[in-house]
């Protein structure tokens, strides 16, 4: 389950790279990789969720949380970009930044 949500949570980074490109150059945000993106890491952190569920002594609690944290932003982004407004560049990279650092979290709690 937890292997799972890191291959869920790359796929979404991917995703999340060419969106935030779009916005740094100007461009609409394509929507497939918008929609595909959010969906993808909310299954992502479901699984994530599950995993913390049935492993209540031993889950990365931080990453979750950092996770979780990103998830907000990335809905006021979605937001903002059903509005036709693309997201604010400080958002964007804040939430950029959060889901690198709760995948990296997520990583090392797994390797080590």
């Amino acid at each position: 389950m937890i292997y799972g949500s890191i291959v869920l949570f790359a796929l979404a980074a991917v995703l999340g790279l060419i969106i935030a490109a779009a916005i740094f150059k100007g461009k609409e945000t394509p929507k497939p990789a918008v929609y595909a993106h959010g969906a993808i890491a909310a299954i992502g952190l479901v699984l994530l969720v599950l995993y913390a569920l049935q492993n209540p002594t031993n889950y990365p609690q931080v990453s979750l949380i950092i996770f979780v944290i990103a998830a907000l932003g990335g809905f006021y982004l979605f937001a903002n970009d059903m509005k036709k407004k693309p997201g604010p560049k400080p958002v964007v990279i804040i939430h950029a930044l959060a889901a690198v650092t709760a995948f990296t979290l997520l990583l090392l709690f797994v390797l080590m």
